[in-house]
Formats: C-alpha cells, structure tokens, sequence
C-alpha cells in the first residue's frame, strides 16, 4: 500500500480492483459496453480486476467512474451502481454488516470499516434525541465525480436498509448541490424527501428505526466477522485519508486560534508541503476550515437547540452578526434559512 505518513492520498493504492471498481465494470458490460473502453486511462486491465491481488487509487476510480458516465450516458447509473455496494461482496467487512441484528449496528460497522465498504465516500455517524444523522464527507477530492459517488453511497444505503429491514425506511435527504434535472432518478431510488442547496451531504431517519430488530441475521456470525474487519484494519500502516486526518484535527481544535501555519505545525510539515497536499486533493485550507465549522454548527442548531449567540461563542466569534455573516459564506444560509429548511 502506497501511503503518506500523513494518511492515504488520492494516488495511494489501497483499494482492492476486485471490490468497488469491479461493481464498475460489471454495470459496463452488463450493457454492453467492452472492457476496454471503460479501463481506457486508468492503468488497468480486465485481468488486472479478475487476479484478486490488484490494489488502485482513489485517482484510478475516479477515472473509471468517467469512462463509465462518458460510455452509458445514463442519469440512473450512480443509483443502480450503489445498489451494488452494500452489503456488497467486500469480505469480512460485508459479512459484518449483513450480520447487523439493528440500522444502528450496521451503521456503526459502516462507518467503523468504511475504509473497506466505502473508501471513496466516507460517512460518519450522529445521533441526537431525536434523529440519526449519516453525513458524508470527500476523502480525496473527487472534484467532478463527487455527486456521482454520493448520489451512489445514498443509493447503497438506502437499498441496503430496505433489504435487510423489510421495509423502505422513512429517510430524509439533504445535498449540498442544487437539484438535478434527472430528479425523478432521486425519487425512484432514494425517495421524496429531499433536500437541495442545504449545507451538508446528509441523510436523516428518526431515531427509532435504529433499534428495529432485523430477524434474518445472525448475532454471533456478526460479531466475528466485525473482529476480523478490525483486525485486517489494525494490520494496514494507515487507514485514513489525508483529509479525514485534517477535518479530525480541524474539528478537535475549532475552540482555539485556527490558521494555516499551526495545522501545518502540528502534522509536522512546513506551511507550502501542508497547502500544496490540499491543493493535490482539490481543496485549500479555508475550504476545509469552513467544513468543520458548518458540520459544528449544523449540530448545535439542529440538535442542540443552540442560539445564535450561543453557536457564535462556541466557536470563538466576536458577536452574533459576525457569526451570521460568515455562516452565510459558508453555506449560503442564514440560521433562520437553515432552522426553516431543516428544522
């Protein structure tokens, strides 16, 4: 595995081609299209993906998943892909989340082994009083594939809910990028309650369909299972991205001064190395700065009930009205926007 010290980078191969990127190809010819017109520019092969030992990059994907828009020039490609996806063919790792007795078991492994279920998309977990929140956030700079991906990862947890629930599950949607003209892809696939233009890619589902007890598992193949995924994670020399590793120290550290030169410091990297690794994955410090913040003070409005003043001083702002005008930069909200459209 090609890998920084400072985490998994666009160009680090980690991904093993007979997983994901092989869900890919058989989407490909299963409508036809030849292998090799997908593989076009990515360094692969079909043998490459038929071995079982080939290892890609997140850069690689992305190509791939190019070829594939450009050949199929279908709006429910994403959709039918991430179908594909979960509880997917991924070893123990798959195994664990099949197993799941409950949503919030399942969610939990999802998010514990993303590395191996979703290593191109990567959710995080929330839970308040009243909702389960899964988040998703961009490990490596997808840049044009981003929506595909997430319109994916959606579609891959949505699918695996209904199947091992028995149930379509009453989730809500909310994406940062404004509605597409394929809308009618989103309902059939993820449903009618969708969100556009909102300040994060999120998915919500009232708390109580988390302890729901799914019957068709087992409890016991489950946990083993979970162990195994654990125990292949705790061999690898890293298992999390570059950014995952600057959004957890971004997000640790929001109460305190934040620029550029400090982080840098405390990855141990001079300023220019720090800003030109953003810049390799498509992003900058502000960006990433701004992230953090937003996914802060999207919780303490929703879940907190925080006031604006209150978020304001949480997060070290002078005053309110400073505050509002920069939540207004960061997600092209007001809070009042936000509570209106969220709340």
């Amino acid at each position: 595995m090609k890998a920084s010290s400072l985490g998994l980078e666009c160009d680090s191969a980690f991904i093993p081609a007979h997983y994901q990127p092989a869900c890919i190809l058989d989407l490909a010819l299963n409508r036809g299209f030849d292998s090799h017109r997908l593989l076009r520019g990515t360094g692969l092969f079909h043998e490459d993906i038929l071995s079982g030992s080939r290892l890609i990059s997140p850069q690689q994907c992305f190509q791939l998943i190019d070829n594939l828009r450009q050949l199929m020039a279908a709006d429910d490609s994403s959709f039918l892909l991430g179908q594909q996806w979960l509880p997917g063919h991924f070893g123990p790792a798959s195994h664990a989340i099949r197993q799941a007795d409950t949503l919030h078991v399942a969610l939990q492994r999802l998010e514990a082994l993303s590395l191996f279920l979703s290593p191109l998309q990567r959710p995080r977990l929330r839970v308040d009083e009243h909702y389960a929140y899964l988040y998703w956030l961009d490990p490596y700079g997808a840049g044009q594939q981003r929506v595909f991906l997430l319109e994916a990862a959606m579609s891959a947890v949505t699918g695996m809910c209904r199947w091992l629930s028995g149930q379509r599950l009453p989730w809500q949607f909310q994406l940062r990028h404004a509605q597409p003209r394929y809308i009618e892809q989103y309902w059939v696939h993820l449903g009618e309650d969708l969100r556009f233009a909102c300040p994060l890619d999120q998915m919500r589902l009232p708390r109580e369909y988390l302890t729901l007890a799914w019957a068709t598992t087992s409890v016991t193949a489950g946990q083993v299972a979970e162990r195994e995924s654990l125990a292949l994670l705790a061999q690898l020399p890293v298992c999390a991205s570059f950014l995952d590793l600057v959004y957890g120290y971004l997000e640790a550290h929001l109460r305190q001064p934040l620029g550029l030169e400090r982080v840098a410091e405390a990855f141990a990297v001079s300023p220019a190395t720090f800003k030109r690794k953003l810049g390799k994955h498509g992003t900058h410090f502000q960006e990433q700065l701004d992230l953090a913040r937003t996914c802060v003070a999207v919780d303490l409005f929703l879940s907190k009930g925080y006031s604006n003043d209150e978020v304001a001083s949480y997060l070290n702002f002078n005053d309110s009205t400073n505050f509002r005008r920069s939540f207004k930069r960061w997600t092209g909200l007001l809070p009042s926007e936000l509570r209106s459209l969220l709340g």
